[in-house]
């Protein structure tokens, strides 16, 4: 009998929430199960996926790749956030602010599981109007996002402000 090597996962999985979904057909009702699940390695990537199957052991899986496909990759600064931001995705709103150091994840069962995964460990966070699960994730990813996009923005006009000064000295 072979002996199994352990590798260690790349990506850390964590079920949010597994719901009991029906379709009525022609004869009848046909029941699955959704799994919304998230996909983190602590060091700034995470990714959200859905998955729909008859047993929840499938749909778990088809959870995990489709969220492992849609990684999104964040910056952080130290073991917070570098921006605060306020995204609305449907009806769901969440806010997400940075913390000081200590502080810890101050956040709601959706939020506090996607922020695990990105390895941000100091953090404040509000959900306001839906508690849809689906809602929450999606619109905290928007705030990801956008906070990405915010330091990418950063980072090039820092690089034009760099580029301006060398400019202006060598023509002194």
């Amino acid at each position: 009998m072979a002996r199994r090597t352990f590798e260690p996962k790349e990506y850390e999985e964590s079920v949010i929430s597994i719901d009991r979904v029906t379709k009525v057909v022609k004869g009848g009702k046909k029941m699955k199960f959704r799994v919304l699940v998230v996909v983190g390695n602590k060091k700034g990537k995470v990714g959200v996926g859905i998955g729909k199957a008859v047993e929840i052991p499938q749909a778990i899986q088809k959870g995990i790749t489709a969220a492992k496909r849609n990684l999104l990759t964040v910056t952080l600064k130290g073991t917070t956030l570098p921006f605060s931001t306020k995204t609305r995705t449907g009806a769901g709103w969440v806010f997400l602010q940075p913390a000081v150091a200590g502080t810890g994840i101050v956040a709601g069962g959706v939020v506090r599981q996607i922020m695990e995964k990105v390895g941000v460990q100091d953090v404040l966070t509000k959900s306001l109007g839906s508690s849809n699960a689906i809602s929450l994730a999606t619109a905290t990813l928007d705030g990801l996002r956008a906070i990405e996009n915010m330091t990418l923005m950063r980072g090039l006009r820092q690089q034009e402000r760099s580029g301006a000064e060398q400019r202006g000295t060598e023509g002194a």
